[in-house]
């Protein structure tokens, strides 16, 4: 399970539209920097302190093959927030059963009176 911190960094990377959309677009397979820079209005220093913080929260790897690094979807890293979702949804949902039984609890005593 992912700690506070890390769970911390990993939405974090995912706040910012422009981090998404690298998401989106290395989804569709691996990228260079530059590649993911051409549709974004910011220069590629801006880019890449983007992809930092993406490799940071575990969403991206990179390697360097000269001067061109390569990032890459790390699928394991959604496969944290997903689960971190369904357990939020496992809990609500619990929460929801409670509700509903004791309403069927409380009216079926007050069908008995």
């Amino acid at each position: 399970m992912l700690d506070d911190a890390g769970l911390d960094r990993l939405f974090h990377a995912l706040s910012d539209a422009s981090r998404r959309g690298m998401i989106d677009r290395l989804s569709r397979g691996p990228a260079s920097a530059s590649e993911l820079a051409q549709p974004l209005p910011m220069a590629l220093p801006s880019v890449v302190k983007h992809l930092a913080v993406l490799e940071a929260g575990g969403l991206v790897t990179s390697n360097k093959a000269g001067r061109v690094r390569t990032y890459r979807l790390a699928p394991a890293a959604l496969s944290r927030v997903e689960d971190w979702a369904a357990d939020r949804k496992a809990a609500l949902n619990a929460q929801f059963d409670r509700l509903e039984q004791f309403l069927a609890e409380t009216s079926a005593k007050g069908d008995g009176e």
